[in-house]
């Protein structure tokens, strides 16, 4: 597998999600490919192995939602090695993030790519979500965990009421399954690059519930 192949299945992506394929987008996401690649022979930080897929299934797969993001802060919750938040901050670099992951090993990585991507605006938290109090105006996750648990554990984050769940089908036992305070804005496709799988995107709106109430 050369290098310059995974570069031009990359750029091609990028241009074709109609984007403009900047020098820290490019150079940015091929580091952390490298990174992800190296670190991943110890730590096991993906079970995709080969680079291709990794540009497939991780970078475009993140990427691919830029245009249905909302405006402001976001956590990224459960972000594992960097997905969709590293990605998405090497697009807009100026956004604030938050990434949280409770393995530590990920942490790490995350940490290092952060400084090696020179992304300032990035902060990795440690730890469970429920236990993150950042200020955000909304969530994202990618391969997370059920919608009615992602409400569960995140709805006292975003200060607008806005998750964000990336998903591979149509959703609908999940959505069937939310709480009825729960309002879905949208369910939207997203065209990955290099993908024939189906990708949506859950937007979901919550209030959040009392301090002193017993289901927080």
């Amino acid at each position: 597998m050369t290098e310059a192949a995974i570069r031009k299945l990359w750029c091609e992506g990028i241009v074709s999600l109609q984007l403009e394929p900047s020098a820290r987008l490019v150079e940015g996401g091929l580091l952390l490919l490298s990174e992800l690649q190296r670190w991943n022979k110890s730590y096991n930080l993906t079970a995709i192995r080969d680079p291709l897929q990794m540009v497939t299934h991780h970078l475009l797969d993140s990427l691919a939602v830029v245009s249905l993001m909302p405006g402001g802060s976001l956590a990224d919750v459960g972000t594992g090695p960097g997905f969709p938040g590293l990605v998405l901050a090497l697009h807009e670099p100026e956004r604030p993030w938050v990434l949280v992951d409770a393995n530590i090993k990920k942490v790490k990585f995350l940490r290092h790519m952060v400084h090696l991507l020179k992304l300032p605006e990035v902060r990795v938290v440690h730890g469970r979500v429920q236990d993150v109090h950042d200020s955000v105006d909304a969530v994202i996750s990618r391969a997370f965990a059920s919608l009615a648990d992602m409400v569960a554990w995140c709805r006292h984050l975003p200060a607008s009421g806005t998750l964000l769940a990336m998903k591979g089908r149509y959703p609908k036992d999940e959505l069937q399954a939310l709480p009825d305070d729960v309002k879905v804005i949208s369910v939207q496709p997203v065209r990955v690059p290099g993908l024939t799988a189906e990708r949506h995107l859950v937007n979901l709106w919550c209030p959040k519930l009392n301090v002193d109430d017993p289901a927080e």
